[in-house]
């Protein structure tokens, strides 16, 4: 008998099953440094978020009525240098128990689906690169290897410079911090502008963009 697959926006009920498929993700066996999973009440309010994004989805996929596959789909420009825009698929993943029967092919499907209907020319999907299986049920697609994503957490890259002793780059980390967070008290009015009076008419400029004169 051929199994039902169903794929589908998720919805705020999903969450406990998303938290269970994340909680996969972590302890699948593979070197990972994804968060650890939430909470599903944390879940739920993540979850609603994406409901009405017009620039992200976030996808389940349903096996016999049950869930055991999701992604994660971004719409972004394929590069800072070009107007094409591109569909990113991240943290696909499809339960042990459901695979080898279409499940991951339904996900990008809809990947796929999305994409042409919001006039993306590409499709990336993100994998980790020692997933041999994956990588290959992704070639198989016609996805190429494009470039290895790496993840940590911002502390952890920060202590990582500094032990490298390079006093000229703990400097410019220093001043562009403090360059945030003079923007960010100089950010009262709408669109991070700043203002001024003149004859009681408020007059605005935009803020001067952090690379300016660099």
């Amino acid at each position: 008998m051929v199994a039902a697959i169903e794929v589908r926006d998720a919805r705020v009920g999903d969450a406990g099953a998303l938290v269970a498929l994340w909680r996969e993700l972590t302890t699948a066996g593979l070197p990972s440094r994804l968060p650890a999973p939430p909470s599903t009440a944390a879940a739920e309010v993540a979850v609603s978020k994406h409901v009405d994004d017009p620039f992200g989805r976030l996808l389940v996929g349903e096996l016999d009525g049950d869930i055991h596959g999701m992604a994660y789909l971004r719409k972004t420009a394929v590069s800072p240098l070009h107007d094409d825009t591109t569909v990113t698929v991240e943290y696909l993943h499809v339960s042990d128990t459901a695979r080898r029967h279409g499940l991951g092919k339904a996900l990008i499907a809809e990947a796929v689906t999305w994409a042409e209907h919001e006039s993306c020319a590409h499709l990336a999907v993100v994998a980790p690169a020692i997933a041999r299986e994956a990588n290959r049920f992704l070639a198989r697609l016609g996805l190429g290897q494009a470039g290895v994503l790496r993840f940590a957490n911002t502390h952890t890259v920060r202590r990582r410079l500094a032990a490298e002793h390079a006093p000229n780059l703990l400097a410019l980390l220093s001043s562009r911090r403090s360059a945030f967070a003079r923007r960010a008290q100089l950010s009262g009015t709408v669109g991070g502008s700043v203002g001024g009076t003149v004859g009681g008419a408020v007059v605005s400029s935009p803020a001067e963009p952090e690379s300016a004169g660099k």
